[in-house]
Order: structure tokens, then sequence, then C-alpha cells
């Protein structure tokens, strides 16, 4: 079992950056694909990026290419997501998830992911 806790977030203008970090428990923490996804209010929520094992693998949505990277330490069990070029569409609650799967995958639904932390939410101002 993993848990996962959330930190980094807060109120930014819009064109700066925030860095959401993501400390994760747990042994195996090299075997889950991690990911985060956020929501924001009146909306579903939706993917954002994530990352394989091992981190040979990396997807980001489209609406956040090219502005937000995401990366992970195994040897610290955290996982980061870097957001640059932010915009008030990216205000809302941001969860780090777990998932089991094979070594390469990505998925990007949240019904596949399997741990989830309370979120941290981030809001860009005009």
């Amino acid at each position: 079992q993993v848990q996962v806790v959330e930190s980094g977030g807060g109120l930014v203008q819009a064109g700066g950056s925030l860095r959401l970090s993501c400390a994760a428990s747990g042994r195996t923490f090299n075997r889950y694909i991690m990911g985060w996804f956020r929501q924001a209010p009146g909306k579903e929520r939706e993917f954002v990026a994530g990352i394989s094992w091992s981190g040979p693998t990396t997807y980001e949505t489209d609406s956040v290419k090219g502005r937000f990277t995401i990366s992970r330490d195994n040897a610290k069990s955290t996982v980061y997501l870097q957001m640059n070029s932010l915009k008030p569409e990216d205000t809302g609650v941001y969860f780090c998830a777990a998932a089991r799967g094979t070594a390469w995958s990505v998925p990007v639904s949240s019904v596949e992911y399997d741990y989830w932390g309370q979120g941290t939410q981030v809001t860009v101002s005009s």
C-alpha cells in the first residue's frame, strides 16, 4: 500500500511558476506509476501528467505540454510537477496518485489509479 501527500500549492500570478511535490510512503515506490490530476470548481477531475516506474516514460496532457514537467526521485520516494507559464485556467486542486501497472505504461484514466492524496490548491490570478 502507498500513501501520498502533496505540497507546494499556492497563489501565483499568471506567467509564474510553482513546483508541486508528492511524498510517498511504502517500500515499493519504484514499482508504482505516479500521476498528477487536477479538478477545477464545477469540473471533473482531469489527468495532467504521469510518469512510469523508473521515469523513462512521461506523458502530459496537451493543455500543459511545454509548460509542465513531471519527474520522480525514487531514492526520495517523491514525484514532482514543475509548472511554468501558469495560466488562470490551471487553477484547481491538484492531486497526486499512484497506480500499479506495467513498467512502461502511463494510464490517463483516474480509475486506474489506486491511491490518492488529499490534494493541494493551486490558484493562478490574472
